[in-house]
C-alpha cells in the first residue's frame, strides 16, 4: 500500500492542548502539513463537558507570578511560561476568532454564549480553514525514532505507518495509556500518575439527606496537617465536593493517594469567625433571645438545614432554647462548627473530567520550547506533563500556554 507523505507535524491527541498546538502552528507556518490523531470518536471531549458544558476557558488572573500559584505541580516552570502566553493572550486570541469571553465573580472565564460548543466550533472551523487533517478513532500503537531524525508512527485502523518530522504528544492524562512503554523507550521518565481534583466519599449522619446543600465558605484540612484550603463546599449524595474540597484534593493528591483515599479531615464551617466571636454570639443569644430555639438561629452564612443538623448532632434537643442551653452542649456546638471531623472513604471523579497528577517528568522537558531534552523533535503539551492546576480554568490555561510555546518552536525548526 502507498505510504503517506511525510508530515511536518503530527499531533497525538485531539483535545484542548493538541488542537491549540496545531492551530497555532498552522498560523505561524502556513503551508506546512499538520494532522491531529485522536484515539476516540470525538474531538475536544473535555472542552465539551468542562464547566458543566459551558467551558471554563481560563481565569481572569493577568499576573504571571500570581497565576502560577494555582498549580500544585509545575508552578515554577509555568511562571516563566506565562510571561510568553497568559490569560490576556488567550482572551485576545479567542476575541480575534469571534469568541468573546466573560468573567464571573470568582474569576472564571466562559464564552458569553455559556456554551462549550462555541469553543469547539471555533477550533473545528479554524482547523478546516488552516488545512489541518483530522483523524478520529486512531489510537497510537507505536512510535519509533528513525535514523534520519523523523518519527514512524503506527496507528490502529491505519495499515501503513505515518512518518512525521515532528511529533507533539497532547494526549491529556497518560493514566492507563498504551503510550507509556513507548515513551519509556524514548527515555522519557514519568512521575507516578494519581488522581487530582476529586470529591470525597463520606457517610455521616451530619450530612445524610442534605445532598444539594451548599455553603459559600469553609476551611478544610487533612487531620494532622496545618495547611487548610478555603472556598465553597457542596454536600452531595456521596459526601463532599465543591471548590474547597477539590483544592485540597489537588494540593495533597500524592499524600491522599498513599492513604488509598481513606483519611480523616477537619472542616471549619465558619472560618471567618474566631471561636471567641462565636462564643460571644452564643452568650448574646442567651441574654437577648433566651426564649428562641437554638435550631432556629443559624449563624450566617451557614445554610439553615446544615445548622439544624449540626445542632442536633451536638446533642441539643429540638425544643432547647438559648436560655436552657447547657454549657457542655454549647461547647459541643462550638466544636462542631469550628473543628468538625469527618472520614473520607474513597473518592468520586467524573471519569471524563478528572485531572491527573503526574506524567512526563518536568525536568526532561525544556519549558522554553516544550521539546524533550532527550529526543529532538518530540514535544509535550498539556496534561500529559506532570503539571496540574486547581479548578477554575487553570488547567485549560496551562494547555493553551504550553501549546503556544511548542507551536512557536516547531514553526522555527
Amino acid at each position: 500500500m502507498a505510504s503517506h507523505p511525510v508530515l511536518d507535524l503530527a499531533v497525538i491527541g485531539g483535545g484542548a492542548s493538541g488542537f491549540f498546538t496545531a492551530l497555532q502552528y498552522a498560523e505561524l507556518a502556513p503551508g506546512k502539513s499538520v494532522a491531529i490523531f485522536e484515539k476516540g470518536s470525538h474531538f475536544l471531549q473535555k472542552v465539551r463537558i468542562s464547566g458543566g458544558g459551558r467551558c471554563n476557558v481560563t481565569h481572569a488572573c493577568f499576573d504571571p507570578g500570581e497565576m502560577s500559584k494555582n498549580y500544585p505541580r509545575g508552578s515554577r516552570e509555568l511562571r516563566a511560561a506565562f510571561h510568553r502566553w497568559q490569560p490576556s493572550d488567550t482572551v485576545e486570541w479567542f476575541r480575534h476568532q469571534g469568541v468573546e469571553l466573560k468573567t464571573e465573580p470568582d474569576g472564571r472565564m466562559f464564552p458569553v454564549t455559556d456554551r462549550s460548543e462555541t469553543v469547539i466550533d471555533c477550533f473545528l472551523e479554524r482547523a478546516r480553514k488552516s488545512g489541518i487533517t483530522l483523524y478520529q478513532n486512531r489510537p497510537l500503537t507505536g512510535i519509533t525514532l528513525l535514523d534520519d531524525g523523523t518519527f514512524s508512527l503506527q496507528f490502529e485502523n491505519l495499515e501503513t505507518p505515518v512518518v512525521a518530522r515532528t511529533v507533539c504528544i497532547a494526549t491529556g492524562s497518560l493514566k492507563g495509556s498504551s503510550l507509556l512503554q513507548h515513551l519509556k523507550a524514548l527515555e522519557q521518565t514519568l512521575q507516578p500518575l494519581v488522581p487530582s481534583l476529586f470529591a470525597f466519599n463520606v457517610s455521616d449522619r451530619r450530612i445524610s439527606d442534605l445532598a444539594g446543600v451548599s455553603h459559600p465558605h469553609v476551611s478544610i484540612r487533612r487531620e494532622g496537617t496545618s495547611t487548610a484550603r478555603q472556598g465553597p463546599l457542596l454536600i452531595t449524595h456521596r459526601g463532599f465536593s465543591g471548590p474547597a474540597v477539590l483544592r485540597l484534593s489537588a494540593w495533597e493528591a500524592r499524600e491522599l493517594a498513599e492513604t488509598n483515599h481513606h483519611f480523616p479531615f477537619i472542616i471549619d464551617w465558619l472560618p471567618e469567625m474566631k471561636p471567641d466571636a462565636i462564643q460571644a454570639q452564643f452568650d448574646d443569644n442567651r441574654r437577648t433571645h433566651g426564649a428562641k430555639l437554638v435550631r432556629n438561629s443559624p449563624i450566617p452564612p451557614l445554610p439553615r438545614r446544615l445548622w439544624e443538623r449540626i445542632v442536633a448532632c451536638s446533642g441539643i434537643e429540638d425544643q432547647t432554647t438559648w436560655g436552657q442551653l447547657p454549657k457542655a452542649a454549647a461547647k459541643n456546638l462550638l466544636d462542631g462548627l469550628k473543628s468538625a471531623r469527618f472520614e473520607a472513604q474513597g473518592k468520586t471523579t467524573n471519569k471524563d473530567e478528572f485531572v491527573t497528577c503526574g506524567g512526563i517528568e518536568r525536568k526532561t522537558i525544556d519549558f522554553r520550547t516544550m521539546q524533550s531534552r532527550n529526543v529532538p523533535g518530540l514535544y509535550f503539551v498539556g496534561e500529559c506533563i506532570d503539571i496540574d492546576g486547581i479548578t477554575g480554568g487553570f488547567n485549560f490555561q496551562a494547555a493553551w500556554t504550553t501549546a503556544h510555546i511548542a507551536a512557536t518552536d516547531i514553526a522555527t525548526r
